[in-house]
């Protein structure tokens, strides 16, 4: 892997997490259609990135609140809306998470296919807008239920297909109960942290492998990879959610279908 070849897939990992057309579509395709050797940990470490966006500058006094609010309301007793949402982005990651992984575990050399992506990129970009165009938006973020919480979570078991979007299945399953865009946008970031935070814990030890083995250039490859998919991480967050106050998913539903 060289350094040229990381900064480009670090790009695109922040572009595509964060918006709904699936980050494991591209980093599986952009190699493919290239020929280039990458680290199977490499896609991990990259995912790490946004996670850091995600939850260290943009979205990190939400978390704080969420983390205090969820301990408040079980060692004191004292219900919060933050403690709320705590506790049910917490169950709504468990299902999801562990299903998603059983099937990830056994299917993955199957679904990185590039017909299955390519399948999957056009199916779900088709019901993303469908979705979004017909259904009505009247929930906000905090007015969110368990109910709605919990089966977007476990949504997330689709997400191990490449080309499905983590954050596009969470998206339309939000948009599918009445959940406002921006709304729907910003729980399926918070959502996501969990999920990389355990995916990238589980992959530590393929990372200090790679580092035991890598030269100079492979580590310095690595790290930039991982720096420019923070940064462009957080120029995508601030974009979508300023987007979505008054555009809708269309646009990346005609992406989709394209790509």
């Amino acid at each position: 892997m060289t350094i040229l070849q990381a900064i480009i897939l670090g790009i695109v990992q922040g572009l595509t997490e964060l918006l709904p057309i699936s980050s494991s579509a591209h980093l599986n395709l952009i190699p493919w259609i290239f020929n280039w050797n990458i680290p199977d940990s490499f896609d991990v470490a990259l995912h790490f990135g946004t996670l850091l966006a995600i939850g260290i500058l943009f979205f990190y006094k939400d978390w704080i609140k969420l983390i205090k609010g969820g301990y408040n309301q079980v060692v004191h007793k004292k219900k919060t809306t933050e403690g709320r949402m705590f506790w049910y982005i917490v169950l709504a990651t468990l299902p999801g998470g562990i299903i998603g992984f059983i099937l990830d575990h056994f299917l993955q050399d199957y679904l990185t296919k590039p017909i299955i992506i390519a399948i999957a990129l056009i199916v779900m970009g088709i019901i993303l807008y469908l979705v979004d165009k017909n259904c009505k938006s009247k929930t906000d973020y905090e007015d969110m239920t368990l109910k709605q919480t919990f089966l977007i979570g476990l949504s997330q078991c689709l997400a191990f297909i490449p080309g499905v979007s983590r954050s596009g299945i969470t998206m339309t399953a939000g948009r599918i109960m009445g959940v406002k865009r921006e709304a729907t946008a910003k729980y399926s970031f918070m959502l996501s942290a969990p999920i990389v935070l355990a995916a990238t814990v589980f992959k530590l030890g393929d990372f200090i492998d790679f580092f035991a083995v890598a030269d100079l250039t492979g580590i310095i490859a690595f790290i930039l990879g991982v720096l420019f998919s923070f940064a462009v991480g957080i120029l995508v967050i601030k974009f979508l959610l300023e987007y979505l106050k008054k555009g809708n998913f269309k646009i990346f539903a005609i992406y989709r279908i394209i790509i």
